[in-house]
């Protein structure tokens, strides 16, 4: 009885040509037939395969136009010397059966190191496999967790109830957004002064405490998130704007987007300046003032006799006033008005005439060295984060846009001398070590 090896060290894989029809039976007589007492006694393929050190071998083969080919595999226990010989033994086959043949080993695989590979293979499928589950199993403990927490958080502000925060009672600012959703997704990553104004009427409560808090309105990328920032615009006192990116909703952004979003905010004059909205924003005096009170009775004038007594004294008044002025000698003639001479610019000055008319109508900016050439051009948008993190000297910014205060406290911090701009936002502070000049303070006159 012929037994396979216990342990299959090799695999020998051969390639079988025959001149003639045969089968797997003649195939396997002619390997048994003419290597025996070739090897000698400790290679005999009888003796092998009694004593398990070589396996069944294995021969698929078939006939077509009176021809036969096929594949032999024999696998051995043997060592590599051994192995090779049986294998070069195989070569020396020249007929099976009546047919001339011809066999060429075309392999001899290490069963041990294929197993190797199939066995790593297999555990980086498997590790990928535990490392997904760990990780949808430890997010879905921690959201849970965590929007748990959040839902315990937030609170009910003010009269109107709104969705906020639990420190906007306290801080000394607030990020205005859209809805409950928003005010959730900020604290999911730890902000917890923002509150919603869930829809476009914006309510009363919002309302007192932009009169009182430094106020940023982060709305949604889309038309909708355009409609309320609108009506933010027309109804309260707004210092900052950020917005999602475009048609991407603030509920749904991740952390790095939320604090992207919320270092790039821009001024409430810089952005109505860059997107033109200044024909929708409220004045401030216009948001400060109390409505006045009609009297009660309509506008109709009915001021009744103490209103008609008025006019008639006022008249009197204006009659006098007339007279006097008949009397009175004839005022003498205005001296003609004679131009002013015009003003003398600096080199440095008209330079920045000339660059700030190139970036007229762009929203651009310049950097500019101490050598007075144009390290940078850049968006108006992203000018303060630059100059924040710039390392090189500056000498002057000219940008087309509107002075702010926050650019001037970043310009006095990295030393620069001039900054040139469109237009004057609401500074309160104007540094002394700083040249700040207007597109009209550099025009001739």
């Amino acid at each position: 009885m012929n037994l396979d090896p216990s342990t299959t060290k090799y695999l020998i894989k051969a390639k079988i040509h025959a001149d003639g029809v045969v089968e797997k039976p003649d195939v396997v007589g002619a390997i048994f037939g003419q290597t025996e007492g070739l090897l000698g006694d400790e290679l005999d393929l009888r003796d092998l395969q009694k004593s398990g050190r070589m396996g069944r071998i294995e021969v698929s083969i078939s006939s077509e136009r009176g021809k036969s080919s096929g594949e032999i595999k024999m696998p051995s226990s043997l060592d590599q010397v051994e192995t090779c010989i049986l294998a070069s033994a195989l070569e020396t086959i020249d007929r099976v059966g009546p047919c001339k043949a011809k066999i060429k080993v075309d392999t001899i695989e290490d069963v041990r190191q294929v197993k190797k590979n199939q066995i790593v293979e297999r555990a980086k499928e498997l590790l990928a496999a535990l490392i997904e589950e760990s990780k949808s199993t430890s997010g879905d403990l921690t959201s849970s967790v965590r929007e748990a927490i959040q839902v315990e958080e937030i609170v009910s502000y003010g009269k109107d109830k709104c969705p906020a925060g639990p420190n906007v009672s306290t801080s000394d600012a607030i990020i205005v957004v859209e809805g409950r959703s928003d005010v959730l997704n900020l604290l999911k990553f730890g902000i917890k002064n923002a509150i919603a104004v869930e829809g476009t009427n914006v309510p009363g409560t919002i309302r007192d405490l932009a009169s009182e808090r430094v106020v940023t309105a982060f709305v949604d990328g889309d038309r909708g998130g355009e409609l309320i920032l609108r009506e933010l615009l027309q109804t309260i006192e707004l210092d900052f704007i950020t917005r999602a990116p475009r048609n991407r909703e603030v509920e749904e952004l991740t952390q790095k987007q939320i604090i992207k979003a919320l270092r790039n905010k821009v001024p409430v004059d810089q952005y109505v300046e860059m997107y033109g909205l200044t024909g929708i924003v409220m004045p401030k005096d216009t948001l400060e003032a109390p409505a006045k009170s009609e009297p009660r009775g309509g506008r109709k004038d009915s001021r009744g006799d103490k209103g008609k007594e008025q006019a008639k004294e006022q008249g009197k008044e204006q009659a006098k006033e007339q007279a006097r002025d008949r009397k009175a000698p004839p005022a003498p003639r205005p001296e003609p008005i004679r131009d002013e001479p015009k003003k003398e610019l600096t080199d440095d000055q008209k330079l920045y005439v000339e660059l700030l008319e190139k970036l007229s109508g762009r929203l651009k900016a310049n950097i500019i060295d101490p050598k007075g050439a144009v390290i940078q051009e850049l968006d108006v948008k992203d000018l303060t984060s630059t100059l924040k993190g710039y390392r090189k000297k500056v000498k002057a910014v000219v940008f087309d846009g509107v002075i702010t205060q926050r650019l001037l406290d970043i310009a006095v911090d990295k030393d620069v001398q001039d900054i040139v701009g469109k237009k004057m936002g609401n500074v309160s502070k104007v540094p002394k070590n700083l040249n700040i000049w207007t597109l009209d303070d550099l025009s001739p006159r």
